[in-house]
């Protein structure tokens, strides 16, 4: 089977979140269900100086305003089409806004040029291939869909997978005449939301089928509290709805191999885990004692509750602990934990921004990872925090709820708990999630049997690409 995926970043060359690690990793654990994907992705200044000897496969002369040529390239296992055109993608800053964190200003036409030509590349322009399943990620792509639905030609079947639904890209109705699509696209059941454009809604309308990356995200956004709006679109689309997990990539993210750690070490031996919690207490300028080093690596935002956790600092340092935070975002919550930090010398730090290596070592040495969010789609730090025998201390919700155990009494007395989960998503929720966390580490036998229960869960891609083979299958049967 031939899969077109189409997604607007991709581990290791481009990544702001989660949504490149899936896309990364996807194609590979699907290569052995023998299933061959190849990614189409925007022509980044940072993947055009990552790859060489790429060979041109398709060219536009007018791709939404300008010339566009779609080169093709091995990278590192992964079969990658880049949609190389300059004047939307060669600039500074980062995949969607500038150095400053502004949206560019043309996202709508980056976007749809983006979605442009997967949909011709779907509908075999691309001499020599041609897909049996298209493979759409987040707003940034959900135009495909539609440009396939309403093309006069037979269409390749579609999934549209939805990383975080609080992402919509939303335009105004003034953009829709340049957008290439005929007049009756522009309706309740089409690309129309809200009197404006909206590219989510048009793939989740679109597509053949819809997918999420976890069970419970997926009756989740069939609520008001979770849909942000598209709850009723999604509910019209409920048969056509799949929660599937996502995984990580374990020879990546291996701590018996990770050569960006300090000691690596097994679920059979913790021992290296010391050493790593040393280095991670050094590099964040923490006290070195024998309490609990709790981690966050994450966007500082409202969605991943980290407002909370600035209300339970001081609570956690009452208790003897210590909170090393990597991360960036609001600038309120990011001067709050700097402000904790100059209360709490030795006891809590922060560094801004995003550091992968350092991510790694404070996995490998923190003794757990704590991830409040409010809402939360998949998630990948617990995943790596289960990987590394670092406990997630986690929000019941969206795919939180789906890969940790909690600590309960039963789950403890069967050695089958792998972290503490809460409910509900409030700072006192957080407060006595902790104390609980507290109590647990101080009995060592409890905690030692929390990790390397954690450790051995499957968090890797084999079974969930499984699941996602059995969709495609189902849906190139539909499209017979």
């Amino acid at each position: 089977m031939q899969v077109l995926s189409v997604a607007s970043e991709i581990y290791p060359l481009v990544k702001t979140g989660g949504l490149a690690d899936v896309v990364g990793a996807l194609p590979l654990a699907l290569d052995r269900h023998g299933i061959r994907t190849k990614t189409l992705v925007p022509g980044y200044p940072a993947i055009m100086r990552g790859v060489e000897n790429a060979v041109p496969r398709l060219t536009f002369a007018d791709l939404m305003g300008h010339a566009a040529t779609v080169l093709e390239v091995e990278y590192k296992g992964l079969a990658l089409l880049i949609l190389d055109c300059p004047a939307l993608f060669d600039r500074p800053g980062g995949p969607y806004g500038d150095a400053t964190g502004k949206d560019h200003i043309d996202n709508w036409r980056r976007f749809a040029a983006l979605s442009r030509a997967g949909a011709e590349i779907a509908l075999g322009r691309m001499e020599g291939w041609r897909p049996d399943i298209v493979h759409v990620h987040d707003w940034q792509t959900g135009l495909l869909p539609a440009y396939l639905r309403y093309s006069a030609e037979p269409v390749v079947p579609t999934l549209m997978t939805i990383h975080n639904i609080a992402f919509q890209g939303q335009f105004g109705a003034d953009i829709f005449p340049e957008l290439g699509l005929p007049p009756r696209a522009f309706a309740i059941d089409g690309v129309e939301y809200y009197g404006g454009v909206g590219y989510l809604k048009a793939g989740l309308q679109s597509a053949t089928a819809v997918s999420t990356v976890s069970p419970t995200y997926a009756d989740e956004i069939l609520t008001p509290e979770f849909g942000m709006g598209l709850e009723g679109v999604l509910a019209a689309r409920a048969a056509d709805l799949h929660g599937i997990v996502n995984g990580i990539d374990a020879d990546v993210w291996d701590p018996d191999s990770d050569p960006l750690i300090k000691t690596n070490y097994s679920a059979g031996n913790l021992k290296g885990r010391q050493t790593n919690k040393r280095a991670v207490a050094k590099r964040f300028g923490l006290s070195d004692d024998d309490g609990p080093l709790l981690c966050v690596v994450s966007r500082l935002t409202w969605q991943k509750g980290m407002d909370l956790l600035v209300d339970v600092t001081d609570d956690i340092v009452a208790q003897g602990g210590r909170l090393a935070v990597l991360g960036s975002g609001d600038a309120a919550l990011e001067a709050a934990f700097h402000a904790a930090a100059v209360r709490h010398p030795g006891r809590v730090s922060i560094i801004t921004g995003y550091d992968e290596p350092l991510s790694h070592l404070m996995q490998a040495g923190a003794d757990a990872i704590v991830i409040p969010s409010r809402f939360e789609p998949c998630g990948l730090t617990q995943l790596y925090g289960l990987r590394y025998g670092c406990v997630p201390v986690v929000a019941r919700t969206g795919g939180l709820n789906d890969t940790v155990i909690d600590a309960s009494p039963a789950a403890l007395a069967a050695k089958a708990a792998t972290g503490i989960c809460f409910s509900p998503t409030t700072a006192d929720g957080l407060r006595r999630a902790l104390r609980r966390t507290f109590r647990l580490f101080a009995d060592t036998k409890a905690w030692m049997n929390m990790q390397k229960q954690g450790m051995k869960s499957d968090v890797s891609w084999e079974k969930s690409a499984g699941l996602y083979a059995q969709l495609y299958s189902s849906l190139e049967m539909k499209g017979r």
